[in-house]
C-alpha cells in the first residue's frame, strides 16, 4: 500500500507544484501587461485627459458631476464655520469634499465664494484621438508671434526619418556581429589552433567590461579615420561592442552539435566553409534567431553609442534621440511620448513574434547534451 500511494503523493505535489508556477507566471505576465495597457489607450487621449485624469477612466467608471451651484455671500467670514443648506461646514472639509445624503459639497471657486454639489454616477466617455499619432508621425504645428504682431505657424519634423536611420543601423549591426560570432564560434568550438583557449578567454573577459569605458578611445581613433558621423562607423561600433556576447552564446550552441557530424562531412571530402554554411548555419537557425531578437533590440533602443558616433543632427537621428527630443525645450509636450513610445516598440514586437519559434529552441541550445 506504501508504494502505491507515493506515486499518487508524488504526482499530487507535482500538479501543485506546476499550479504554482503558472499562478506565478501569470502575475509577472498581468504586471508587465496592465503598464502597457496603459501605455496604448494613453496614447490615444487627448493631451488634457492625459494630464488631468488616469488612463483607466476610459473605462466605466464612478464620478462626481456637478448638479447644483451654490453662491454665497461676500458677508461671510471663510475663516468661521459655513452654514449651507441648514448644516454647518469648515473650510478645510469644504475643500476635501463632504458627503451629505448621497451628494458632496466641494468648492468650485473659493474666491468667486461659489460651491458645487456634486452627485455620483457611472459615466463613460471614452474621449479617444489620432492627433497624437498625427504629431508624432508627421510633425506637430506651432504657431510662433513675429516681431511685426503676425504669427507663423511652423510644423515640426515627424519619427519617419528616425525610423529609416535607425533600421539602417540596426538591420547591418545585427547581422554582422551575428555573422562574425558565428565564425569564430565554430572555430572555438572544432578547429584546433594555438592560443584557442586563450584567445577565447580574452574574448569572453571582455563581457564585463562596460561599453563606456572605450567610448573616448575609440572617438578619437574614428576622428583620425574618418569614421565618426558616418552609418559605417557606428555598424562597426556596435559590431565590436556585441561580438564578446554573440560569440559566447554561439559557442555553447554549436559546441554541442553531434561530433558525428563533422566526421562524415570531412570524410567526403568538405571544407570548413563548406561545413560551416551547409551544415551549421542551417542547424543553427534557433540560436542566430535567439540571439539576433536581442542584438536588434539592443541597437534599435541605444542612445548613448548613436549620440557619440554618429550624432545628434536631425538628418541622422534615431529613434531614442527623436522621442526624447518630443517632449520640447520646456517639456510642454511630454504627453506625446506614449505614441512614439508605442510606435518605436511596434518593429522590436514583429521581430519577435516573427522568430518567437525560434526563441526557446534557441535559449536552450547547448543547455542539454544529447
Amino acid at each position: 500500500m506504501a508504494g502505491t500511494n507515493q506515486p499518487r503523493t508524488t504526482g499530487t505535489k507535482r500538479k501543485r507544484g506546476k499550479t504554482i508556477v503558472n499562478l506565478v507566471l501569470g502575475v509577472i505576465c498581468l504586471l508587465w501587461l496592465i503598464p502597457t495597457l496603459g501605455l496604448l489607450i494613453s496614447s490615444f487621449r487627448p493631451a488634457s485627459d492625459i494630464l488631468h485624469t488616469g488612463w483607466w477612466n476610459v473605462f466605466p467608471h464612478l464620478e462626481w458631476t456637478n448638479a447644483e451651484t451654490i453662491q454665497l455671500s461676500k458677508d461671510i467670514d471663510l475663516r468661521e464655520p459655513i452654514e449651507v443648506n441648514g448644516q454647518t461646514f469648515n473650510d478645510d472639509e469644504l475643500k476635501a469634499g463632504v458627503l451629505s445624503d448621497d451628494q458632496r459639497l466641494i468648492w468650485e471657486n473659493r474666491r468667486a465664494r461659489t460651491l458645487n454639489v456634486q452627485e455620483q454616477g457611472w459615466e463613460f466617455k471614452p474621449a479617444l484621438t489620432l492627433e497624437n499619432y498625427k504629431n508624432v508621425l508627421s510633425g506637430k504645428e506651432y504657431k510662433l508671434k513675429l516681431a511685426d504682431g503676425s504669427e507663423s505657424i511652423q510644423k515640426g519634423t515627424g519619427l519617419s526619418q528616425a525610423f529609416w536611420n535607425t533600421l539602417t543601423i540596426a538591420v547591418p549591426a545585427t547581422v554582422i556581429p551575428v555573422l562574425i560570432a558565428s565564425f569564430a564560434a565554430y572555430a572555438f568550438a572544432w578547429l584546433r589552433f594555438p592560443g584557442r583557449k586563450t584567445l577565447f578567454v580574452v574574448i569572453i573577459a571582455m563581457l564585463v567590461i562596460p561599453l563606456q569605458v572605450a567610448l573616448i578611445p575609440v572617438l578619437k581613433d574614428y576622428t583620425a579615420l574618418g569614421l565618426n558621423g558616418s552609418y559605417l562607423g557606428i555598424w562597426l561600433a556596435h559590431t565590436a561592442f556585441g561580438l564578446p556576447l554573440v560569440t559566447y552564446f554561439m559557442y555553447n550552441f554549436i559546441s554541442q552539435l553531434p561530433k558525428d557530424l563533422f566526421e562524415s562531412a570531412f570524410i567526403d571530402g568538405a571544407s570548413h566553409f563548406t561545413i560551416f554554411s551547409r551544415l551549421i548555419l542551417p542547424l543553427s537557425v534557433p540560436a542566430l534567431a535567439s540571439i539576433g531578437i536581442f542584438q536588434f533590440l539592443w541597437v534599435w533602443n541605444d542612445y548613448l553609442v548613436s549620440l557619440i558616433f554618429i550624432g545628434n543632427q536631425p538628418s541622422v537621428q534615431v529613434m531614442s534621440m527623436k522621442i526624447a527630443d518630443l517632449v520640447g525645450s520646456r517639456g510642454n509636450d511630454w504627453h506625446l511620448l506614449t505614441s512614439a513610445a508605442f510606435i518605436s516598440m511596434l518593429m522590436p514586437l514583429t521581430i519577435f513574434f516573427l522568430l518567437q519559434k525560434y526563441f526557446v529552441r534557441g535559449l536552450m541550445g547547448g543547455s542539454v547534451k544529447g
